[in-house]
């Protein structure tokens, strides 16, 4: 069942006089990013930043001016809010406990490694009324744009981000990591569910997962293709989306968008776009934190999470088949 936000009810959380405790589980490289959001917004105190490695909590903790723990368990009564960014096989473990004690949560994307751990997260958050945003920031952009709003169904949509190696992210299917961003976009502009009918990966020798193709069928007859890939010789990162009433073409590279529809949308890549384009991290961390402050929905629910994680791993299933199992890369 779906979480019903209760009419606002004064408590540490809602009450405007009173900091916000925020604390980070995860002292990588996103952990921080998310941990120097909340330092920047007002009514919020950055209590604490996790780590399973100690020497990792005890440095970003020095560099971000907070406290060093090596568990959440330490956290228990310290904070009102939490943002998980751990590698998503520990997101379950570190993020239940705490949502048990009444503690919101921003959980990165994807939700999950597994739809299992994703229904626990979920069904604890529900149990006590916490705010559970999952990190598909992009969604933030679109909404601002107009294209989440758009009455006419697409017809047919193409999805491409690629990338040269960095050796980041290898610790999921590329997938996982970047595809997915797109898998939750193309839930809010398509109806229905997503069938894969076709699936194919490639990975360097040394590597797996780093390259993925898709093609999906949506409601409505509205076809899907998303292209992934991290071994990529160039970056190229667009999304194209055909209506029955024109085309929309966004170049996230050139930062050009293209509308021959007879919508008009906002532009996301000028200067009088705001903090949702300039910053969509930030922003997405600063409405989760006015979602926990007035009791409200978040824009990208645990089940939306869920939804883009159950389509991603349906791609991956698709993929792995005898017919389309992994090809390697010639060295």
């Amino acid at each position: 069942m779906q979480m019903l936000y209760a009419p606002r009810v004064m408590n540490r959380a809602t009450d405007p006089t009173r900091l916000l405790r925020a604390a980070v589980v995860g002292a990588g490289v996103f952990g921080r990013f998310h941990a120097a959001k909340y330092k920047a917004l007002p009514g919020v105190e950055l209590v604490g930043i996790v780590d399973r490695s100690t020497e990792a909590a005890i440095a970003a903790a020095k560099d971000l001016g907070c406290r060093p723990f090596v568990d959440t368990y330490a956290l228990t009564g310290e904070i009102d809010l939490v943002t998980i960014a751990t590698p998503a096989v520990g997101h379950a473990s570190a993020v239940v406990r705490l949502l048990e004690e009444g503690v919101h949560a921003y959980v990165e994307k994807p939700i999950a490694a597994s739809l299992a751990e994703a229904d626990r997260i979920v069904a604890a958050a529900d149990s006590n009324g916490c705010v559970l945003q999952v990190g598909h920031q992009e969604r933030f952009v679109f909404a601002h744009m107009g294209l989440m709003a758009r009455k006419t169904p697409p017809k047919r949509i193409e999805c491409h981000r690629a990338g040269p190696w960095s050796g980041r992210g290898t610790d999921v299917n590329v997938a996982l990591d970047l595809m997915v961003h797109d898998i939750d976009l193309v839930h809010q502009i398509a109806p229905g569910d997503a069938v894969v009918t076709a699936a194919t990966t490639r990975a360097r020798p040394d590597s797996y997962g780093d390259e993925v193709s898709a093609e999906l069928a949506m409601g409505g007859g509205c076809r899907v293709s998303l292209f992934a890939s991290r071994i990529a010789e160039a970056r190229r990162r667009f999304m194209r989306i055909e209506y029955a009433d024109g085309t929309v073409l966004i170049d996230f590279i050139a930062r050009t968008i293209e509308n021959t529809t007879p919508e008009p949308l906002t532009t996301i890549f000028s200067d009088a776009a705001g903090g949702v384009a300039a910053d969509p991290l930030g922003y997405a961390v600063g409405d989760f934190v006015r979602c926990v402050r007035e009791s409200a929905e978040p824009l990208v629910t645990g089940r939306d999470g869920r939804r883009a994680l159950a389509t991603t791993l349906a791609i991956l299933d698709a993929a792995d088949s005898p017919a389309t199992r992994d090809e390697a890369m010639a060295a």
